[in-house]
């Protein structure tokens, strides 16, 4: 196995497979200390890191330009390196299914270019088990070379939280773990040298594995909860959010709020806990309960907003509403499995003029992945309902009540979703518009 000072002295080279939003930031913080390559499948994606951009906005322009990595579609370069770290995506599919074919094709990759003595590491999210009984056989297969003796795997499963700046890669703490003793202490090592929060090291690979799967599976159960108490109190026609910060002055209570839960890992990783479990026999019934609440409000979103309309006397077919945000969180650009579009399709269904605008979405992306054309907000004008979806910091900035309201037609009272309750209720009940929140 490669020894650690080969790669201290850069003899022996580290390899990021996926440059997304978990890869680059952190082949950026090993080329501080290590000798890096950078792999991706994506020409595109390389000559912008190559070029000093970072599309995903996870890695500041200075610290990108600083970096010494060496970013390459070539697979052959994995020839030369002694640790490879594979960073990439893994979703589900249209069943709910997770969606294996990047993790595989990645391992396959590696497994063509998979050098005696190498430590491959995956920090993708996967189900208990599946690096050693899925990655292994096909490094294996694909390598010729044979685990335990001629390379070893770990797993240190990622914890990048998409646009904090607080909370990055340095900060948080790392759970290691190794098919043995020696490589799950060089790989603490290699993490060790760049991980100021420290290195907890879990017994096994399937510990680590499960540890990832239950982090996000909790806090989506949490948000359920949340999400279903706002159902239950809006029937009682009370104001959740004020019931949530009087029940926050409990010093044991949860600050946990109602909203829509997209992005790649939150409302993802817990269908991978259940596939494993389903294919065992069991069948799940708390997190698939909370999966389904949660995968509901975005059309109990837009189902508010039509039977608004239809209180205040507008016409549905042909009403005009802006939805602010497409993202599948606030500050940043990350569009995958978003939950506006649920919202966006849901009222398309009512035949209503849906307009779209988002500050950081890329406009490709959103007519590639979704069939959306994102709007200026010069065209937010003689609406009938305002949804906002993904409270960007620009848009609390900039909306003033007073704008919003010259926003909508002259006749009716301007109608104003606010999904996460971040505007203020009262200065927008002021300028004569009705607000809604979760």
């Amino acid at each position: 196995m490669i020894d650690f000072e080969e790669l201290v002295s850069k003899k022996s080279a580290v390899a990021v497979v996926g440059l997304g939003y978990v890869g680059l930031p952190l082949a950026v913080v090993l080329s501080r200390h290590f000798r890096v390559i950078g792999f991706d499948i994506s020409p595109r994606r390389v000559e912008e890191l190559r070029s000093g951009a970072d599309s995903t906005a996870e890695v500041e322009a200075a610290a990108l330009a600083g970096a010494e990595v060496h970013y390459t579609t070539d697979p052959g370069e994995l020839r030369s390196c002694g640790v490879i770290i594979v960073a990439v995506p893994t979703p589900i599919d249209a069943n709910r299914n997770p969606d294996l074919r990047p993790v595989i094709g990645a391992t396959v990759t590696v497994g063509q270019n998979l050098a005696p003595g190498c430590v491959v590491a995956y920090e993708s999210t996967v189900y208990p088990g599946l690096t050693e009984d899925v990655c292994v056989p096909l490094l294996e297969k694909h390598s010729g070379l044979v685990c335990g003796r001629d390379f070893s795997v770990g797993y240190s499963p990622e914890r990048i939280n998409p646009g904090d700046k607080v909370h990055t890669l340095e900060n948080i703490v790392k759970v290691v773990s190794g098919q043995d003793e020696k490589t799950r202490a060089l790989l603490a090592r290699v993490y060790g040298t760049i991980i100021k929060a420290g290195i907890h090291e879990a017994s096994s690979i399937k510990v680590a594995e499960a540890a990832k799967v239950i982090e996000n599976t909790q806090r989506d159960l949490n948000i359920a909860l949340m999400n279903e108490l706002s159902l239950i109190f809006e029937r009682m026609g009370i104001d959740t959010l004020e019931v949530l910060e009087a029940a926050g002055t409990k010093w044991n209570f949860l600050p946990f709020r109602p909203g829509l839960v997209g992005g790649h890992c939150i409302g993802v990783d817990p269908y991978y806990l259940t596939f494993k479990a389903q294919s065992m026999g069991y069948n799940p019934q708390v997190i698939l309960a909370g999966r389904n609440i949660n995968d509901s409000m975005a059309r109990h979103v837009a189902h508010t907003a039509v039977k608004r309309l239809i209180l205040a006397g507008c016409r549905v077919r042909g009403a005009r509403i802006g939805v602010l945000g497409l993202t599948f969180k606030e500050n940043v650009p990350d569009l995958r499995n978003t939950k506006v579009v649920d919202i966006v399709r849901e009222l398309a269904d009512y035949q209503v003029q849906v307009l779209v605008h988002d500050p950081l979405a890329s406009a490709e992306e959103a007519h590639l992945e979704y069939g959306l054309t994102l709007d200026p907000l010069e065209s937010f004008r003689d609406l009938d309902a305002l949804i906002l979806a993904v409270p960007h910091q620009s848009y609390l900035t900039t909306l003033d009540p007073m704008v919003l309201r010259s926003w909508f037609r002259d006749e009716g009272q301007g109608i104003v979703l606010d999904v996460r309750g971040a505007l203020d209720r009262k200065a927008l009940r002021d300028a004569g518009l009705w607000h809604w929140r979760l």
